[in-house]
């Protein structure tokens, strides 16, 4: 399994880019910076977009992805989650009021992106991968997914404060080589981290007690205005588990 960092954070600056990770070339998990980080070629090889949450960050360029590739790919593109976060994409983004409802166009017999509801802790298939959802904490909907092939397991939290589903169904998996976490926040802002539903390098190392035990954990959704406070957080937790992802990241496993 590839994985490929098109963005890396939870904000956007022109050298930040929002949540977003691509699978194998074909399946993505969020949608912040697709377009920004694909070219137009790239964006016609993506197949599905599994959606962790509706908060923009996680959703930003997919109004413009499904745009971009429109008559250049053969059948809809998907976007994939629970039905408490693929309804409200389709009732307040794919709407005809902030953007065209392309569930309809050209035809709703040939639509150009088409939403496929899957159940929380029900394993589903998409694009040659194995794919679970589980809820983990936040202020909207939201869930966290385990992915797998026939090598290898891997884990996003997506946006959450302390949790225990997700980690509970990693601690099953003989197969699992990465942990993708998100860490927001710095320790000095706890208490908007707390109130957000974020974490900070503290609670952050706090959940890791829960983690499988020499698993790689890979950090993402860092705010770009307090990153170098949070880097130099990280950097004192002294654990070699830890790595900061960047735009552009490629990992395999």
């Amino acid at each position: 399994m590839r994985v490929r960092v098109l963005g890396a954070y939870g904000g956007s600056t022109p050298r930040h880019r929002q949540t977003s990770f691509l699978l194998d070339g074909t399946v993505t998990l969020d949608a912040g910076a697709l377009t920004q980080a694909l070219t137009l070629e790239e964006q016609s090889q993506v197949r599905s977009i599994i959606v962790t949450h509706s908060h923009l960050d996680h959703v930003a360029s997919l109004p413009f992805l499904v745009e971009n590739v429109f008559g250049r790919t053969e059948g809809p593109i998907e976007v994939v989650g629970p039905k408490d976060v693929t309804a409200l994409l389709q009732n307040h983004l794919f709407n005809d009021a902030i953007w065209p409802d392309f569930t309809r166009i050209p035809t709703h017999l040939l639509p150009a992106v088409t939403f496929r509801v899957v159940e929380a802790g029900v394993p589903f298939r998409v694009n040659g991968l194995h794919a679970l959802a589980v809820p983990v904490s936040h202020v909207v909907p939201t869930y966290g997914y385990l992915l797998w092939d026939d090598h290898a397991c891997i884990v996003f939290s997506s946006d959450t404060g302390p949790t225990e589903a997700i980690w509970e169904e990693v601690r099953r998996r003989v197969d699992l080589k990465a942990i993708f976490v998100e860490c927001s926040f710095p320790d000095s802002m706890s208490e908007i981290a707390e109130v957000a539903k974020h974490l900070t390098p503290a609670t952050l190392h706090q959940e890791m007690r829960k983690f499988p035990a020499g698993v790689p954990v890979n950090l993402y959704h860092m705010k770009p205005p307090t990153l170098p406070q949070l880097r130099a957080d990280v950097a004192a937790l002294s654990d070699p588990r830890i790595s900061i992802l960047d735009d552009g990241d490629e990992l395999e496993f």
